[in-house]
């Protein structure tokens, strides 16, 4: 353990009381600098900033630069959610992704290394746009077992690798992006403990949102991949439907489990994946959708790093405030689902911008 940081040590010690609990104890973001607006894609698709706007409520996300990968944003949002913290320690890494540097070995035990975490446990969580809410399931059952006293659960996607430049409906959407939180042992009663989950899966659905190549099923055919199988893909009016009931689902079970009426949630940080999504939430949950805290305008669907980065974009705006009751819910493919509940702490979140040449980094706001 590095002197000064007893409070984030690595190993629990002595016996786990039963009030042990995940506490958010600092919060980072990294985004890449190129900005890639509607305009810019109207040069080379069929279609428009009007349309684009219409349909999604993006007029712009960011993208990594050539020799860039999803590793460079998480080690940086994962530093901005230590210094948040105050402390240069974590017992644990778990990365959400499902655009990591290299299909093996995962792409956490060398985020952990590059930060100097030295040899702690590290690993990947593939829940797509679930991701950042299952990784912080694992890292808070990580805590509440005594495995470790503090842990790193970074969401980190570089969608922008993966997508058909030729395809409207995925292009306009996605943006490349990372968020992190560090967790601490705690107690249930103090702000920011993760109060409780709600998960959940749909594999007869695997079809609706994924990549047919790439993996064993295509590998073990013995023959190459068909050109549409190497990009990402999905079946839009199917997955708006599921995704407005699934997380209206699990945003109301979350509520239940913890003792809140849906009407008492201050806020509600969903995944970013469409406004007229949220929307209609909104409407199925009967809440204003102005409890719905966005960034989908600035950043699109960033993935499993939509929710740590719209809670960054959130707090620093001053939406998210100490003692706010609040929400966090994911939809993404599997299909998958999942929400947690926390009473939101005083916290100084830190982010910056990844430029176009890796490995230097611009601080924008603290």
């Amino acid at each position: 353990m590095r002197p000064g940081n007893e409070r984030y040590g690595r190993t629990a010690g002595g016996p786990r009381s039963p009030d042990r609990a995940a506490v958010v104890a600092g919060l980072g973001a990294a985004v890449p600098q190129t900005v890639v607006t509607n305009d810019d894609l109207a040069g080379v698709l069929d279609t428009d900033d009007a349309w684009i706007r219409r349909r999604t409520g993006i007029r712009q996300r960011r993208a990594i630069a050539t020799g860039q990968a999803t590793s460079d944003l998480a080690v940086e949002a994962a530093r901005n959610a230590l210094a948040s913290a105050g402390t240069a320690d974590a017992g644990a890494v778990v990365l959400a992704t499902s655009t990591p540097d290299q299909l093996c070995p995962a792409t956490a035990p060398n985020v952990a290394s590059r930060i100097g975490l030295g040899p702690v446990p590290a690993f990947d969580v593939q829940a797509v746009c679930t991701g950042f809410v299952y990784a912080l399931a694992s890292g808070a059952g990580l805590i509440s077992l005594g495995v470790v006293d503090s842990v790193l659960v970074i969401g980190a996607d570089t969608f922008s690798t993966i997508l058909d430049p030729e395809d409207r409906a995925t292009r306009v959407v996605f943006g490349d992006g990372a968020g992190a939180v560090l967790l601490r042992a705690g107690s249930r009663t103090e702000p920011g403990a993760l109060l409780d989950f709600s998960l959940g899966s749909d594999g007869s659905s695997v079809d609706l949102i994924g990549m047919g190549a790439g993996g064993s099923r295509q590998w073990s055919t013995g023959l190459p991949a068909k050109a549409e199988d190497t990009y990402f893909s999905m079946r839009g009016q199917a997955v708006f439907k599921q995704a407005v009931s699934r997380m209206a689902e699990s945003a109301q079970d979350i509520a239940a489990r913890t003792g809140w009426a849906v009407e008492e949630v201050d806020s509600f940080v969903f995944h970013q994946a469409n406004s007229r999504i949220l929307a209609a939430v909104a409407r199925q949950l009967g809440v204003p959708v102005e409890r719905f805290r966005t960034n989908i305008a600035d950043l699109g669907n960033t993935v499993a790093a939509s929710i740590p980065l719209a809670l960054a974009d959130a707090t620093a705006e001053g939406e998210l405030t100490p003692g706010q009751k609040v929400v966090l819910t994911g939809f993404g493919g599997g299909l998958t689902w999942g929400s947690t509940a926390v009473v939101w702490p005083g916290l100084e979140p830190l982010r910056t911008e990844l430029s176009t040449e890796a490995g230097d980094f611009l601080p924008k706001y603290r």
